[in-house]
Order: C-alpha cells, then sequence, then structure tokens
C-alpha cells in the first residue's frame, strides 16, 4: 500500500505539473535559431512548458508585434528594439535584460578564400558579398559599420547582395551565391562540428557591440511559462549554449 501511495501520489504531481504547463510564443533573432533550439529542449524538458519559436530579422519582428503579433517573449539582435518596444508600452521594461553579445564574421563556404585580416574585401576577387539587411537585420548593420571603417562602402556597393536575414545571408553565401558574406559567429562555430570554409572574426572595435537583449513582450505579461523562459535564459545550462555557439556574455 505504501509503494502504491507514493505511485499515485507521483501520477498526482505529474497531472497536477501537466495542467500548469504553459505554451510560449517566442521570436527569436535569426543568429540565435539553433543555440534556441538547443535551449528549447532543455527549458521544455525541465519545465514541461512548451514553446513555439518563430526566427527572423529583429526588425520584421518589431513591425509584427507593433501591429499586433501574439508574441510573448522576443530575443532580439539588438538592444534598441527591445527597449523601444518598452517605450511604446508593448513590452516590460524591467524584464529587459542582455542574454548575448554577437560576434560578426567574414564567411566563405571556400577554405582559404578568406583570410585571417579580411584582405579579401580589398582584394575585389569575388563577385557578390552577402550581407543581411541593415534596416532591419542589427548584423547588416554591423556588417556596413565595418565597410565605411574599412573605406568600402561605396567601393563595393555593386557586389553587394541583401538578405531579409542573417540567416538569409548565410544561405547565400552557403549555396554558392555568394562567394562570402558578412554572418554571425554562431552560424559558422556550431559545437561539435568542425569549422567549415574560410573565415575572419570582425574585430569588435570596428563595429557597435551587438548587445542582444530579450524582454517579455505585454502579450506575455500574464504568462508565468514565459517568464519562466526568460529565467531559463539566465541559468548555467543556458549559458553554457550560448557560449558554446561562440557568444559573448
Amino acid at each position: 500500500m505504501k509503494g502504491l501511495s507514493k505511485f499515485a501520489a507521483g501520477l498526482i504531481w505529474l497531472c497536477a505539473a501537466q495542467a500548469q504547463a504553459g505554451t510560449v510564443q517566442v521570436a527569436v533573432a535569426a543568429n540565435f535559431a539553433a543555440p534556441m533550439a538547443r535551449i528549447a529542449s532543455g527549458f521544455e524538458t525541465a519545465t514541461g512548458h512548451t514553446l513555439k519559436l518563430s526566427s527572423g530579422a529583429t526588425g520584421k519582428f518589431y513591425a509584427q508585434i507593433v501591429a499586433g503579433a501574439p508574441f510573448e517573449v522576443l530575443l532580439a539582435a539588438d538592444e534598441q528594439t527591445p527597449k523601444r518596444l518598452a517605450d511604446a508600452g508593448l513590452a516590460l521594461a524591467a524584464t529587459r535584460f542582455t542574454y548575448a553579445i554577437g560576434r560578426l564574421v567574414l564567411w566563405s563556404a571556400t577554405p582559404g578564400f578568406v583570410d585571417a585580416q579580411g584582405a579579401v574585401l580589398d582584394s575585389g576577387r569575388f563577385r557578390h558579398l552577402a550581407i543581411a539587411n541593415p534596416k532591419t537585420a542589427p548584423y547588416g548593420a554591423a556588417a556596413m559599420q565595418v565597410l565605411r571603417a574599412r573605406g568600402l562602402a561605396e567601393t563595393l556597393a555593386p557586389k553587394r547582395v541583401t538578405g531579409e536575414s542573417v540567416a538569409q545571408a548565410f544561405q547565400f553565401v552557403a549555396t554558392g551565391n555568394a562567394e562570402l558574406g558578412f554572418v554571425a559567429l554562431s552560424q559558422v562555430a556550431v559545437p561539435g562540428r568542425p569549422p567549415s570554409g574560410s573565415a575572419w572574426t570582425v574585430p569588435a572595435e570596428l563595429h557597435e557591440p551587438i548587445r542582444q537583449d530579450a524582454v517579455l513582450l505585454k502579450a506575455g505579461a500574464s504568462n508565468p511559462a514565459a517568464a519562466a523562459l526568460l529565467d531559463y535564459l539566465r541559468s548555467d545550462a543556458a549559458r553554457a549554449i550560448i557560449r558554446a555557439h561562440g557568444y559573448g556574455s
């Protein structure tokens, strides 16, 4: 009877946990899609909550949230967008924090094509340079800052191909539609896989810091699962995944 009581108590606890489990609509910056998938798996196992992830350009998410999209948590690729949403009353300012500091790389799928100093940019021995849209994607804005710092913004303008997000810029290079491109380090530094192609890790002083902030949106203010996700992003387990994908913290 004693064993049965423990079993029954376990079932009651499990049913109660499932009854309290929630679902969270999460908007995730394109550069953070891969680590977030791993974080989501750990979060769902630990809490019983379910995450519905959508990845894309931060600027696009901003427009969608302003238009009434039902996202409850935003993991942006910058710090300005969450602040703008909080200032507009569409996010809870007190919940905003930096979950990652992004690193920009110039990458080619071809080994040896990109040198360790990024001098290939000056050589012009390529037809297409992929970047994310600088108007909506912070990694694209950082790429343009690098080109201006190198005095190449106008020279390379005819060679630039623009992706909607840094994920699309990466695809342009990965598929050979562009010989090289500015992408997130997290896209090429995949844990457990050897580096592919060739890359120049852009010195941080060539662009403004890519501080990536998370925030609880107004739509998720009454959802305990949404608050739990923000707490989990600060956990040791989540931080380890973030660092493994090449982000600073």
